[in-house]
């Protein structure tokens, strides 16, 4: 870990309002990078309330917003969030195979065609910096407009995550090793 973490005790007064405040919401604790956003508490507060309306306040149930999740996860080989992920992903009933693709980069096999477009979405906005109309087309008749915009939400803010936790190399919980390469 390239930064040290803060205890509440070494937060300045602005901190930890922002760090007591995650520990109030949905999670019922900081999220890991928030504790690296804490060097600007305004922009740690923020993105911490935009996390939590992506990841409890979607359109979608876990089982298809953690597609899109798992998705930024592996485009940018985020081993942290990959790890926290999957284990969701899993909990909201997303079948294993699913998540084995994805980890393979491979395209996976959904029974559900929203679940297929959120897929082709993600890949697409982090392949293809965006959507060509006729997926973009189909994306509005499939997930609509809200659906849309939140897709796009979880992809960009979970860049930001990945991004994070890559960057200040935020390690896996003792025991745990990377399934991604």
């Amino acid at each position: 870990m390239r930064l040290k973490l803060l205890s509440p005790g070494e937060m300045s007064d602005n901190q930890r309002q922002t760090y007591e405040e995650s520990i109030a919401g949905k999670r019922g604790k900081p999220p890991a990078p928030m504790m690296a956003w804490l060097s600007s508490p305004d922009m740690a507060r923020h993105a911490t309330r935009l996390g939590e309306v992506l990841r409890f306040d979607t359109v979608f149930p876990a089982k298809l917003s953690e597609i899109a999740i798992l998705v930024t996860a592996r485009h940018w080989t985020a081993h942290y969030e990959w790890y926290a992920h999957k284990r969701l992903a899993l909990q909201g009933g997303m079948k294993p195979e699913i998540i084995e693709a994805i980890r393979d980069r491979r395209t996976p096999e959904f029974d559900d065609p929203k679940a297929k477009m959120i897929y082709d979405v993600a890949k697409s906005l982090h392949e293809g910096h965006g959507l060509e109309l006729g997926l973009y087309d189909e994306a509005v008749n499939v997930l609509g407009e809200r659906g849309l915009v939140e897709v796009i939400g979880l992809c960009g803010y979970y860049t930001l995550v990945s991004m994070t936790l890559n960057t200040f190399e935020f390690g896996l919980p003792e025991g745990e090793v990377s399934e991604l390469s």
